[in-house]
């Protein structure tokens, strides 16, 4: 089986750059091999060259230079078809010496390997059929993944579930669009191989499925991403110090001062496995103070940027009638799908008898005391319900691409437009052509149909050696 992808070999560093106890060299290539073996001398006098051993085996040897010795190491030998690229690849564990990994990339280099560019063994991974496209995808974010949950969606989607579902849906669409072609060959004849009824039926039936991946994206996205959620309020209301109590440490400075915080500090804690990102902000009140007015504008920026605001008050001084039109004025300035919580701090100054007849007619409303730290952990477990990790778990895919969102809209317009035309019986040529456009969009998800400009997008935000 000869590589579809790389006449030449590549060589680069697999793990993280700088000083560690062991760092992995990787080479990929018709060369690799070879390369390695100039370099390799196996222990106790072994006379056995890498190409005359099995695949997937390891060997302790050496690496030397005109027989001077630069490190002892290990060696993973990978023959084409089965490797990560689907070439033939070395692997060298050495010491993580700087000076050792360059040394032996240099020596590679002088062999006649070049260093490899983001992302080309994974490139060469999938334009060698190891993978397909978005599964490429998903080990860059796997690489990123810093959470229980950012981690399971990443691993779940490169191991081909979110391209098992496409690649149901394109068969379905090919087996709809073999229909309307056969038809458009005997359009003389007037042969119907199947009744306008039952092809919209089906394109209902693809349209609600296509639908859900695309709304699973606003879950998804903000799961790979960290879950950005905005305290917000008046001044003096005790958001640095709810800040604070949500992050079990002292981050925001506390003053009784009110125009404190000028800036948005943010900070990020992980609960059960899915991250979030806190946003302290500047308290909303008009001002004449040009920073706090910058302080201010940020805010409401990264409101709008926020699936969710805890709008924080004092129950001390608030009262029902003033809140609710607050809210009402904030709400009406954001995005529909943002999500406001009202959150009454210092709950321990005033009596519970006294606040829930104060602000009865409020809804969703949690009562704490960031100070004292009351309430804060059912305020956590209700942010962390809103993303249950349980629809993680489901069988149902997540979308967390936002190229594979936008493909999937593209293919839902244009079955929109199939749909239509069945309706009203528009020839089936006009019918073939967008189940042809819709068809072209969903294999750009998996690569089955790609630009050499969508690669190299791609493939560029990759680290080095993967």
């Amino acid at each position: 089986m000869k590589p579809i992808h790389g006449d030449d070999t590549i060589v680069a560093l697999a793990t993280a750059t700088g000083t560690a106890a062991i760092a992995v060299i990787r080479l990929s290539g018709p060369e690799a091999i070879s390369i390695a073996d100039k370099l390799f001398k196996p222990k106790k006098g072994k006379d056995r060259s890498l190409f005359s051993s099995k695949t997937h085996t390891i060997h302790f040897g050496t690496i030397q230079e005109n027989g001077k010795l630069v490190d002892e190491v290990l060696l993973s030998l990978m023959k084409m078809p089965n490797s990560y690229t689907g070439e033939d690849t070395v692997e060298i564990s050495c010491h993580g010496s700087p000076y050792i990994q360059q040394k032996i990339i240099q020596l590679c280099q002088s062999g006649g390997a070049r260093l490899a560019g983001p992302g080309e063994f994974t490139m060469r991974a999938f334009l060698n059929g190891k993978m397909d496209l978005s599964q490429a995808e998903a080990v860059a974010d796997l690489i990123a993944s810093d959470s229980a949950a950012s981690h399971q969606l990443a691993l779940k989607q490169m191991r081909g579930g979110f391209s098992e579902e496409i690649r149901n849906l394109r068969q379905k669409l090919i087996h709809l669009a073999s229909l309307v072609e056969l038809e458009l060959d005997f359009s003389e004849e007037d042969v119907e191989f199947a009744s306008r009824s039952d092809l919209k039926e089906v394109i209902v039936q693809l349209i609600k499925v296509i639908t859900d991946l695309i709304t699973s994206f606003e879950l998804g996205n903000v799961i790979r991403k960290g879950i950005p959620v905005v305290i917000v309020g008046k001044p003096n209301a005790g958001k640095s110090t709810l800040l604070n109590a949500l992050l079990n440490e002292d981050r925001a400075i506390v003053s009784e001062t009110a125009g404190t915080t000028r800036d948005t500090i943010e900070e990020e804690v992980t609960l059960e496995g899915v991250k979030f990102r806190f946003i302290d902000t500047a308290g909303l009140r008009d001002t004449k103070d040009d920073i706090e007015m910058i302080g201010v504008s940020k805010a409401f920026e990264k409101m709008n940027e926020s699936p969710v605001i805890l709008y924080l008050f004092d129950v001390l001084i608030s009262r029902g009638k003033e809140l609710k039109q607050d809210l009402y004025k904030l709400k009406s300035g954001l995005n529909e799908k943002v999500r406001i919580i009202p959150v009454g701090n210092k709950m321990d100054t005033v009596s519970m008898y006294n606040l829930n007849n104060e602000f009865k007619s409020i809804e969703n409303l949690f009562y704490i005391s960031a100070k004292e730290k009351t309430n804060i952990d059912k305020l956590r477990s209700y942010l962390l319900s809103l993303y249950s990790r349980g629809k993680i778990d489901a069988n149902n895919s997540i979308v967390t691409s936002a190229r594979h969102a936008e493909a999937l809209k593209k293919v839902s317009d244009d079955l929109s437009r199939v749909y239509e035309g069945l309706s009203k019986n528009i020839t089936n040529d006009f019918i073939a052509s967008d189940l042809r456009q819709a068809l072209m969009h969903l294999g750009e998800i998996t690569g089955e149909i790609s630009t050499e400009d969508l690669l190299e997008n791609i493939f560029s935000k990759f680290c080095i050696g993967k």
